[in-house]
């Protein structure tokens, strides 16, 4: 399985947080990826970056929010996270670097 570049235009980063260590219980990882990508690239990229089968993907949009900076109106960018579920005896781990 050979990583193609466009593997890593879909996914940004994995997302570390309280909920995403939860899920990971679960046998479950969370990505930011690309706001245009859809499951079934999410699921390609996944599967050949890091040699896993997956078994579900469900996928949020969290919309930016209108923050001030120095007084400046300005809106952070939106977000879309998917909740990659691996198949048993399948595992990631986000704490090292790919």
């Amino acid at each position: 399985m050979s990583a193609k570049a466009e593997h890593y235009d879909v996914i940004r980063k994995p997302v570390i947080t309280e909920k995403a260590t939860m899920a990971s219980e679960a046998n479950a990882v969370v990505f930011e990826v690309a706001i245009d990508s859809t499951k079934p690239q999410i699921k390609e990229a996944v599967e050949s970056l890091f040699g896993v089968k997956v078994k579900a993907v469900n996928t949020s949009i969290t919309k930016g929010k209108v923050k001030r900076f120095r007084g400046i109106l300005g809106k952070r960018k939106d977000v879309k996270k998917a909740y990659v579920t691996l198949e048993e005896g399948n595992a990631i781990d986000v704490t090292t670097g790919l």
